[in-house]
């Protein structure tokens, strides 16, 4: 019988020869990580067990991020637990501070996700590593601390949905905008709790890096996981960067799908989310009298080497507009170090925008760019809700990395061309 990528993967983590959408089962997880938010509780429901050990020291991940460096005693209490379970119980996927970087980002660049792996993440944007081949999903801690204890995750089989993209893309649009525009297309639920499969010409053409885009957001159209079948640019990118062998599984001719969705995308434009949800899409021209008060480049959506070099392109030899914050934060401490070695933190600097160490940071509204009343921001981070950023009268909009340092010059939404 035919199936999908995503039911071949699951049914490969069990002792099943296949697997059907809304079965229920228990399937082997490959990588199960955490961060300085969800990794405490993971850690109580652990205890409360009575587990004395977990289940695979190296297939466990705990990643100090979201308010790290700790912004206040609360975080810092938070990243202690973490720091004494690891050192506890082994965990030898540890990233203290000087080796971290945004989960999303850094796990992949460790080589520790490979195509046809089954991943877990307490975490909503785990999703992001279906771009690698893989069947990743963001679960509660409660699951996570099951899962450290056993190996094992219960779920239920997602029905897939079939995006088929087609065309060449324009210059300046990117994976960012085929995901809002996608979104702004099926809706904020128009995914929910199925498996979102990308597929055509158009994403055929992509980086590694805009991928990783596209399947991180999958979870803003409510989707359990996206996910990019493997071909060579993903091998590719698994060879530069992991040892391990992966896995290639392709979904099959006549595989049942829930729905299937065919864009042409040659006419489209860079795509703005209004506030205050990722789904409220628009034409970049819709945008252009939105003043704004800062702009942030980073997240694990948009914080990829490709991201910072397309925003240090628009702003060489340019200055950001008085009075607007420009805060550009690299994804992991690797990227960090690339872009200060081609040269990147030069131009930032000298065009007025300041440049972070590796943190989740203002995408939550935790540090590093909190939102007061009444002020606007443009970001590549991946929600907009009310309040995200900081205030719950303040406003994020949510751009490429392009459109993001277009604006900062010009003080308002701007299209990467007026610069």
């Amino acid at each position: 019988m035919p199936h999908t990528i995503t039911e071949k993967i699951l049914a490969a983590h069990t002792d099943k020869k296949e697997v059907e959408p809304k079965e229920f089962i228990l399937a082997r997880v490959d990588l199960a990580f955490a961060n300085d938010i969800t990794a405490p509780i993971a850690i109580h429901e652990f205890r409360k067990s009575g587990a004395k050990s977990v289940f695979d020291a190296s297939k466990i991940a705990l990643i100090p991020d979201h308010f790290t460096p700790s912004k206040d005693i609360r975080s810092a209490e938070h990243c202690r637990v973490m720091r004494d379970f690891a050192r506890e119980t082994r965990i030898e996927n540890y990233f203290e501070v000087g080796e971290m970087g945004i989960e999303h980002a850094l796990l992949p660049e460790k080589g520790l996700i490979v195509s046809g792996d089954l991943v877990i993440g307490a975490d909503s944007h785990t999703c992001t590593h279906g771009a690698l081949g893989a069947f990743a999903m963001g679960v509660g801690s409660t699951d996570l601390a099951a899962c450290m204890v056993t190996g094992e995750v219960w779920l239920d089989v997602p029905a897939s949905i079939k995006f088929v993209y087609k065309g060449k893309l324009k210059k300046w649009v990117c994976g960012k905008d085929i995901i809002l525009f996608t979104i702004g297309k099926v809706g904020v639920d128009g995914a929910a709790y199925h498996a979102m499969e990308f597929t055509g010409e158009a994403i055929e053409r992509l980086p590694m890096d805009e991928r990783f885009t596209i399947c991180n957001m999958a979870v803003e159209a409510g989707a359990t996981s996206g996910i990019i079948a493997p071909d060579k640019i993903t091998e590719g990118y698994i060879r530069k960067h992991s040892k391990r062998k992966p896995v290639i599984y392709k979904s099959d001719a006549g595989a049942k799908y829930a729905a299937t969705y065919e864009y042409d995308l040659s006419k489209l434009e860079p795509q703005i989310a209004f506030p205050s949800l990722p789904d409220n899409a628009k034409d970049v021209g819709k945008a252009s009298n939105v003043n704004i008060d800062q702009v942030v480049i980073g997240s694990c959506t948009n914080g990829r080497l490709s991201d910072l070099e397309i925003a240090a392109k628009i702003l060489r030899g340019k200055k950001v507009y008085p009075y607007v914050r420009c805060i550009i934060i690299p994804a992991t401490q690797e990227i960090y170090k690339e872009a200060m070695k081609r040269g990147l933190f030069d131009i930032f600097i000298k065009a007025g925008a300041v440049v972070s160490t590796p943190t989740c940071g203002p995408c939550l509204g935790g540090h590093m760019g909190i939102l007061a009343k009444g002020e606007k921001a443009i970001a590549t981070t991946n929600r907009n809700f009310v309040g995200r950023m900081g205030h719950p009268e303040s406003e994020v909009y949510l751009a490429s990395p392009a459109v993001c340092a277009a604006s900062a010059i010009l003080g308002r939404i701007a299209h990467p061309a007026e610069v």
